[in-house]
């Protein structure tokens, strides 16, 4: 008898890797897609002559920079390697995701909806409150965030943004744990 041979195994990071790839060209082709395809005059203009609110004003992407936690433990992974695009309309709502590790190196994803309001009438300061869908904090930290039932948490993230020009810097606060320095560029 010949011994069978195992299949070769992937690094674990491999597959988080291949998996952001796709998720990251997935969103640049859907980014182009919205850039490229026309929109009809009247889904744009609406009859006062005016934008609609919710047309699309832009998209930004980000990545994380730095991350602290508030109760430091051995377990945490500060490295987040979180890709963020996001999609703005006239009406200062946003929409977007974000693929990252999460603090214990677990891919998670954040689905959401919020809305910006400038800070003191600032042109570059804002503050920012999105809420949605966190999917991703799998045993044994499932119970690292409330109301994680079958792998999907609501979850509500404010934050305080900078931006200018291309530029943008937001500051998250995840919850009572952690806080998350991201940086990125809009278009």
């Amino acid at each position: 008898m010949t011994p069978q041979q195992s299949p070769e195994r992937e690094s674990p990071g491999a597959g988080r890797v291949r998996c952001r790839g796709i998720i990251a060209g997935f969103l640049l082709a859907f980014a182009c897609l919205s850039v490229v395809t026309p929109i009809r005059a009247d889904e744009a203009v609406p009859a006062t002559g005016e934008p609609s609110p919710w047309s699309i004003a832009g998209w930004s992407f980000q990545t994380s920079i730095y991350t602290y936690h508030f109760d430091p433990d051995p377990a945490h992974d500060n490295s987040q390697s979180l890709i963020g695009p996001e999609l703005r309309f006239r009406n200062d709502w946003v929409a977007g995701l974000a693929v990252f590790d999460n603090s214990f190196g677990q891919t998670s994803e954040y689905a959401y909806m919020g809305k910006t309001w400038p800070l003191r009438g600032s042109p570059h300061w804002y503050v920012k409150l999105t809420g949605g869908l966190l999917h991703g904090y799998k045993e044994p930290y499932e119970d690292k965030i409330p109301f994680n039932q079958y792998g999907i948490a609501p979850a509500i993230v404010p934050s305080l943004g900078f931006r200018y020009r291309h530029l943008v810097l937001e500051l998250h606060l995840g919850g009572i744990a952690v806080t998350t320095l991201t940086g990125g560029v809009r278009f």
